[in-house]
């Protein structure tokens, strides 16, 4: 390239050149970037597991061991090494951390009557470590069955697994499913519901799952009443934060419209004072539902108007169609919302504070002739 008197010619090619310096520089971040990712994919893939635990695997990794119980069950005791591998305790725990019962080979014979049996031996395993959360589970409705010494209660392993443990909310799903294998008809109900379909159908994260109503491992009884009062609290855990609502155009006026009505100030009243009530108040879940609940403009929802009515007679039998019409729902009185409500309330605001005012200025002249007249 020919040069001028001013070097024109030499910026241009200086320019050329730097742009040709960065390109490679940005596919080689990239290349690098790949790289590690696969690196690291690749050393969760062959992560080293103890020597103990290769030991184990040495009769253990054979698909056909399994173990014959006395109810003609067989307990499969063959352990994906790769599956364990990949769990959060592959790299943490040895095999006899948790079947401390076995420090020999060959094992000791031990005789279980059926596979729940065999589950329950190991029950206390996950105490050692997890102690928190094993005494959260002595306070639980599961436990609470466990100890009438009904089998079907589930144990850690039957939620969380044994040798394939993962961290339960990934993904969000997971837990929920996991609920399910105990409780399918209300799982089935949930998953219609307008939090199970978005969980279920988009992997929305922002909706509840089981446990964010009822906890995962001091689970209490939701047939209590107790836990019936509690129940606007949970929901306004969702339904009174702003960012969140924004997301959805949702208000988050619903908790404080609900505890200014008679029902809200009834339930607040109850659990303030620690009161058992003979008849219960209405909360959010008596309206909307449970688990099957449905956005509020669906047909079938229990809150739209044409089915409020036979919301409303499950406390009040000798509601009339009118009678919802009472209810303020969880708007705020405006002029384009019960007007009538919002006018009078209007009224009230100035009305009140002029005859308070009145009053004490009656008195005040009062007084005032008497001192004069004296």
């Amino acid at each position: 390239m020919t040069m001028d008197a001013k070097g024109r010619g030499t910026g241009a090619t200086g320019k050329g050149t730097g742009a040709m310096n960065r390109a490679p520089t940005g596919w080689l971040v990239v290349g690098a970037a790949v790289l590690f990712v696969l690196l690291k994919v690749a050393s969760l893939e062959a992560r080293a597991l103890p020597p103990e635990v290769e030991f184990c695997l040495g009769c253990h990794s054979d698909r056909t061991l399994e173990l014959a119980l006395k109810s003609g069950e067989r307990r499969s005791l063959f352990v994906d090494g790769n599956v364990f591998a990949r769990s959060i305790h592959g790299d943490k725990l040895r095999c006899t951390d948790c079947h401390s019962d076995i420090e020999t080979y060959p094992h000791p014979e031990r005789a279980f009557k059926n596979l729940r049996e065999f589950t329950l031996a190991y029950y206390e395993s996950c105490k050692g470590c997890h102690f928190d959360n094993y005494t959260k589970t002595l306070d639980s409705v599961h436990y609470t069955v466990l100890s009438r010494e009904s089998l079907k209660a589930p144990l850690c392993v039957d939620c969380h697994g044994a040798h394939d443990v993962a961290s339960p909310g990934v993904p969000k799903s997971r837990i929920s499913r996991t609920c399910a294998r105990c409780h399918r008809e209300v799982y089935q109900r949930y998953a219609q519901s307008v939090h199970g379909k978005a969980l279920l159908q988009e992997e929305n994260v922002d909706v509840p799952v089981c446990t964010d109503c009822h906890r995962s491992h001091d689970i209490e009884d939701p047939r209590t009443a107790s836990f019936r009062l509690k129940t606007p609290e949970l929901c306004a855990r969702c339904h009174t934060d702003e960012k969140l609502m924004r997301k959805y155009s949702l208000s988050t006026n619903v908790l404080q419209t609900y505890l200014k009505d008679f029902h809200g100030m009834t339930a607040s009243f109850y659990r303030r004072e620690q009161i058992t009530p003979a008849a219960f108040t209405a909360v959010c879940t008596d309206c909307h539902g449970v688990h099957e609940i449905l956005p509020v403009k669906d047909p079938r929802s229990a809150v739209m108007k044409a089915n409020l009515v036979k919301v409303c007679r499950k406390c009040h039998p000798d509601a009339t169609e009118g009678f919802p019409a009472a209810w303020l729902s969880h708007y705020e009185p405006s002029p384009e919302k019960a007007p009538l409500v919002y006018y009078m309330r209007l009224f009230y605001q100035f009305f009140i504070p002029f005859v308070v005012i009145g009053l004490v200025l009656q008195i005040l002249l009062h007084l005032w002739r008497v001192v004069v007249n004296r």
